[in-house]
């Protein structure tokens, strides 16, 4: 089995660490099958001449005797740091933006040095089912049919006196039974199989084994028909929330950006676009930032459109090219900022007036405070691992009054230390004072 681990925009020769022309070829067929690769997989991974090259997409790409891990990276001409930090931060960041709740686990799994994402993963899944079943299965009232001596629950009239006809000593009955074997369960109970078969880890697959000795009496149910949409969290089952939506990004097309094929068992490919992640991580703290200041934050919301029907009158709503902001942020229904978030590397030249940014992100930001009529603006980008972060630049677009910031945020800092800084951020974005005060004219960007 040949296993590799490769940074975003890194690359691998073949000949090098096993990889062979026929595994990067399998490894490429894999990531075109995925649902978010677009032509030839362009956006994933590159099948060069002699090489294999990872494109802007982290996690595990798997194929028959081969697997391909790919880790984030900032700044693509870095390379101080070990894989395992790297590894660790993004474990972090999947775990706050998609609520995984890794707490038990993930952390030990880590500190073992597990080879792969994956594999910690499944590893956290396996310690967090344990515990949960140890603490006892949730159970729920199900329906059920059966010809009893004596009554219990409803007679079913209609079976009583056509199939028990000849069996007076038979009562068809309907009642609820409180049971475990519940669509939660055979969820869990599937995965615990299906996971199995990619633990690499000797003590992972104790803990596996051990949890299909424990769940031998719920029904196996193959993954490609799970009842996922039966599955309902309430008071009585809320603790395993969490460990729901785990189980369902290791076995699901879950949140735009996973996949496994079950016509292809030896491999299980998980891919996360890092534009997308890094927007929900920075969300979701920023949400945490902003409790009890009375601004609401929406995500991918807005969806005003750019252009309409042209009247020759002013022109309050258009039809045409729809926008999705990252983050608003608004107070009282009304916008009070924007924020957009740039997996991206923004320049170190002090002499760089542009410090980096894209002319087509400015653009972007420049029609968002058209469309949404705010004066607040910002580019929010990863900062490298102990570089200074804050705002960078404070830009006035020509026309207006409107402010746009350039700002970074360190992603290897603690969620409470990045949160407060994300809250200081926004404190200063939000409190600029209207316009004619007597602030410091801000430069313009030109090209």
């Amino acid at each position: 089995m040949t296993h590799l681990t490769l940074h975003e925009w890194g690359h691998a020769r073949f000949g090098e660490n096993g990889l062979t022309r026929e595994s990067a070829d399998a490894l490429h067929a894999a990531a075109c099958a995925h649902p978010l690769a677009r032509e030839d997989a362009t956006n994933i991974m590159v099948l060069g001449r002699d090489r294999l090259i990872a494109r802007q997409m982290v996690g595990i790409v798997s194929a028959k005797g081969s697997s391909l891990e790919i880790l984030p990276k900032v700044d693509p001409e870095d390379a101080a740091e070990d894989q395992n930090t790297v590894r660790h931060r993004l474990v972090r960041m999947l775990d706050v933006a998609l609520g995984l709740d890794l707490g038990i686990g993930s952390e030990a799994a880590i500190a073992r040095q597990k080879t792969s994402l994956l594999e910690i993963l499944i590893d956290a899944f396996a310690t967090r089912l344990l515990a949960e079943v140890r603490r006892g299965l949730p159970r729920a009232y199900v329906p059920r049919e059966d010809d009893l001596p004596a009554l219990r629950g409803r007679l079913d009239v209609t079976r009583q006196f056509t199939r028990n006809a000849v069996r007076p000593d038979r009562l068809a009955c309907r009642f609820d039974q409180l049971e475990s074997d519940t669509p939660l369960m055979r969820v869990m109970a599937a995965a615990v199989v299906f996971l199995a078969g990619h633990a690499r880890s000797h003590a992972t697959r104790r803990k596996l084994d051990e949890l299909r000795c424990t769940l031998a009496d719920i029904p196996l149910v193959p993954v490609n028909r799970l009842p996922w949409t039966q599955v309902r969290i309430d008071r009585t089952n809320r603790r395993w929330a969490a460990l729901f939506r785990l189980t369902r990004l290791l076995l699901q097309r879950d949140w735009q950006a996973t996949h496994h094929d079950t016509e292809a068992p030896e491999g299980l490919t998980l891919l996360f676009p890092m534009n997308d992640l890094f927007e929900k991580y920075v969300a979701v703290l920023l949400r945490r930032a902003l409790v009890g200041s009375g601004i609401e934050l929406v995500e991918q919301g807005g969806h005003r459109a750019c252009l309409g029907a042209f009247t020759g009158e002013h022109l309050e709503t258009g039809n045409v090219f729809s926008t999705k902001p990252d983050i608003i942020l608004r107070r009282g229904g009304e916008t009070c900022a924007i924020v957009d978030t740039k997996w991206k590397k923004l320049g170190s030249d002090p002499l760089d007036r542009k410090h980096g940014v894209s002319q087509s992100d400015v653009y972007q930001l420049m029609a968002y405070a058209r469309l949404y009529r705010t004066k607040e603006l910002m580019l929010l980008y990863p900062s490298r691992p102990g570089e200074e972060l804050g705002e960078r630049a404070r830009f006035g677009i020509v026309g207006g009054s409107e402010c746009l910031r350039i700002a970074s945020v360190d992603v290897a800092l603690k969620e409470a230390d990045l949160t407060e800084s994300l809250a200081r951020l926004c404190a200063k974005m939000l409190s600029r004072r209207p316009s004619g005060d007597a602030t410091a004219p801000m430069p313009t960007l030109v090209e």
